[in-house]
């Protein structure tokens, strides 16, 4: 029996639990930010998105690099894992020293004092990326089920807090200790369920060894966090937080589907494709198939987004928010195209090359800087749309090295997804037609998603796309392995 085929039962069940963790946590989490949105002011949106900045930056140096490399690596000890607890612990320390003393430096650079306590106070998530290490050990372990307890948990009660604060006015002030409970209780249900607990044990051969890898994806992770978060603070900068808050929540919807799917099964397919990564061969299958699977579920879905986003928009969020449909209809083109990174960044990582993985990225954002620049002066809508056309040259250069890595070529790639990509535009060429309909707009959008699924489906049978009987195989396994258990 292959490899592959022996992972295949770990690997649906793996698909099944992150997809119903992300499912389960970021549709309540949806549900609270829509709350919260009709409570809450744009610029205390835009505020605390420019806070977010400089968390998610710092944050790379505790998340990135020893997690993954206990990941990647094939025979990983108990003393391994507790090297990489203390290093994190001790990281995430410095980190949140540096922040504080930074704060009212970035407080005055943007013209707001209330910035500077926020961020001391929000810059306590780096305390609890100790939690770095229970993920490597559950994705290398298998055991997915662990995180949809954490997140629910996290989501739930910090939702409720930051709904509860909003309410009673305390503004930004409900967003920053959201954000902050949300974390905390995550990472403390999984110390309490995760079954490894650090011990007092420390080697600095593991630390060389997990560094000669890590350290590269740590670098590749910082480049693209700060790459992807130069938006906000440019935005914030040039423009005005309000106009901030626009471009980020018409991030937010495309990103949503993207956190539910495109994140839930890299969780799985790292660890998988690191298992695969002696067998190039079954490697590509792997690849193949993940790349077919994963745009079979995301292309119809932002497809369908970019047609009902008006409605959508001004029924959920109100008429306040009507100028952020153009951000996200560009939005779902950017975030169409993730699948396609995503796969190939996971081979590339599962071989042990971080060192192409950090050559790429300094190529990819050497890009995406100069567009930005370009873009800059002719307005915002520009800037979004010149993201676009970077993440088109991002997915091809990811694409690339795969040719020679694993036989994966461009070509095939884009046959791979060619099915999923026919069906998505003919879905959505349907749909568009009942915008028309002199109707209420609940209504009407109801009509459009059932068509949608009906029609997708349809000319998925229609044209044969396997990836249908894949997603079919993965819900029915699991259903029958629930009923049995």
């Amino acid at each position: 029996m292959s490899k592959l085929s022996e992972l295949k039962v770990e690997v649906f069940s793996g698909l099944f639990w992150t997809f119903f963790e992300r499912i389960a946590a970021q549709g309540i989490s949806f549900i609270i930010s829509i709350i919260l949105a009709r409570i809450l002011l744009p610029e205390e949106y835009g505020q605390i998105a420019i806070i977010l900045v400089f968390i998610n930056i710092f944050n790379v140096f505790v998340t990135s690099g020893f997690g993954e490399s206990l990941v990647q690596k094939s025979n990983t000890t108990e003393k391994d894992f507790s090297t990489v607890f203390f290093c994190s612990l001790f990281v995430s320390i410095l980190v949140y020293i540096i922040i504080y003393f930074l704060a009212p430096f970035i407080g005055e650079f943007y013209s707001s004092p209330t910035l500077v306590s926020a961020l001391r106070v929000l810059a306590l998530i780096p305390i609890s990326s100790i939690s770095t290490i229970q993920h490597a050990y559950v994705e290398k372990k298998f055991l997915f089920k662990k995180f949809f307890f954490s997140t629910l948990g996290g989501t739930i009660i910090s939702g409720i807090i930051g709904i509860i604060l909003a309410i009673n006015r305390y503004g930004i002030w409900a967003l920053v200790f959201q954000y902050l409970i949300n974390t905390f209780v995550d990472t403390l249900i999984l110390f309490l369920i995760v079954p490894w607990k650090p011990s007092l044990q420390f080697s600095w051969e593991s630390v060389r060894m997990l560094l000669g890898y890590g350290w590269k994806i740590t670098l590749s992770a910082l480049i693209n966090n700060i790459y992807g978060e130069m938006y906000s603070l440019v935005i914030g900068k040039i423009y005005s937080s309000e106009q901030l808050a626009y471009y980020n929540r018409g991030n937010q919807f495309p990103s949503l589907i993207i956190s539910n799917i495109d994140t839930s099964m890299s969780k799985v397919f790292f660890p998988t494709m690191s298992k695969l990564k002696e067998n190039l061969s079954e490697l590509k299958e792997f690849a193949r198939k993940a790349l077919k699977t994963t745009t079979f579920v995301i292309f119809p879905l932002l497809s369908g987004l970019i047609v009902i986003a008006e409605p959508l928009v001004t029924t959920v969020l109100t008429n306040k928010w009507i100028f952020c449909i153009p951000y996200l209809r560009l939005a779902c083109l950017v975030y169409m195209l993730q699948p396609i990174q995503t796969i190939n960044w996971q081979v590339i990582k599962a071989v042990g090359r971080s060192d192409l993985c950090l050559k790429l990225e300094i190529i990819k954002k050497i890009i995406g800087v100069f567009m930005l620049v370009t873009s800059i002066k002719f307005g915002l809508i520009c800037v979004a749309f010149c993201n676009v056309i970077s993440t088109v040259f991002f997915a091809l250069i990811n694409s690339f090295p795969n040719n020679r890595l694993i036989k994966y070529s461009i070509g095939e790639q884009i046959h791979d997804l060619s099915k999923s990509l026919f069906s998505s535009a003919i879905m959505s060429a349907i749909i568009w037609t009942i915008m028309y309909w002199n109707v209420n707009n609940i209504i009407r959008m109801i009509v459009q998603i059932f068509v949608g699924v009906i029609s997708y489906i349809g000319l998925s049978i229609l044209i044969k796309n396997e990836s249908l009987n894949q997603i079919v195989e993965i819900i029915s396994k699991q259903i029958h392995k629930l009923v049995n258990n």
